[in-house]
């Protein structure tokens, strides 16, 4: 008798945990439902200091992460050259400051340290991974500055970080945002080995880019993320409540986040995943 062929694990992570209340709550509901693999943290904005105790309920089921941000909302810290009126500029002037300006980048580090630090704060333990809002944290100039920040805290801290790029021939298998996914793999080419350099895992396979079409079959293509995968791979989605009028007045993707944790709460999602062979990983599975 043949023996079962074994589960795949796959990181789903949920990014933008804290950016807004409807947003938090979707999350940890799909966290309490075992839907998610984890979920990172926007800790410069102001609702992380009430949802970091309600994750860390969830410590022994999902991971937590730092989900590093430089295009929303305020920063914890001044930053005269970055956002010198104290609001986080467009992902364009982040991109184009980080590689002309020393200062700049001088700035993003101690940004991204402070926005660690708040997430221990709060958590009570240091982030088991990094990522980046807009994928900023691999953009070149934006990552040396993280890997000096990251430098700070020694030993006590090798977080996993997110590989935003994959293969050409994988992105294409998938069919699913094509081009945005082959523009942000040139952005973050040479990401990964930066990271393993300096020791940090990392994942190998991203998948979730998005049209954010409310018209399209999220379910559809939610199973093309799942194509063609990586070794280690990673599928990052964007779940959220159905009305959140703080949500729009921050971010052009609204309509489909409802659309998306429906169907990570619904008895689909299990069968997809049943259908496709794989399981919930965690972080460790990629360490």
């Amino acid at each position: 008798m043949n023996e079962p062929r074994p589960l795949r694990p796959v990181l789903l992570v949920a990014d933008d945990f804290a950016f807004t209340e409807g947003v938090s709550a979707t999350i940890i509901d799909l966290i309490a439902k075992s839907r998610l693999s984890a979920t990172s943290a926007m800790t410069n904005r102001p609702h992380w200091a009430r949802w970091a105790r309600p994750l860390r309920e969830h410590a022994d089921t999902a991971d937590a992460g730092v989900h590093l941000n430089l295009t929303a909302g305020a920063p914890l810290g001044p930053m005269p050259t970055l956002a010198p009126e104290g609001r986080l500029p467009a992902l364009r002037v982040v991109g184009r400051l980080a590689v002309t300006s020393r200062a700049a980048r001088r700035e993003i580090g101690d940004e991204f340290a402070r926005q660690i630090e708040a997430f221990a704060a709060h958590y009570g333990a240091l982030p088991a991974f990094l990522d980046g809002h807009q994928h900023v944290h691999a953009l070149p100039g934006v990552r040396g500055a993280l890997f000096r920040a990251l430098e700070r805290f020694g030993s006590d801290l090798r977080p996993h970080l997110r590989d935003p790029a994959d293969t050409p021939g994988r992105i294409t298998a998938r069919g699913v945002a094509v081009a945005k996914a082959h523009a942000v793999a040139a952005l973050a080419a040479g990401f990964g080995r930066a990271a393993r350099r300096h020791g940090h895992p990392v994942n190998h396979g991203f998948a979730g880019f998005s049209p954010f079409d409310p018209a399209r079959d999220f379910r559809a293509d939610f199973r093309r993320f799942l194509m063609a995968p990586g070794p280690d791979h990673l599928v990052m989605v964007h779940p959220g409540a159905a009305e959140d009028a703080e949500l729009a007045s921050l971010d052009t993707v609204v309509a489909t986040r409802p659309q998306e944790a429906a169907y990570l709460a619904s008895d689909a999602f299990l069968a997809d995943f049943a259908d496709l062979g794989v399981r919930l990983g965690r972080v460790a599975d990629q360490a």
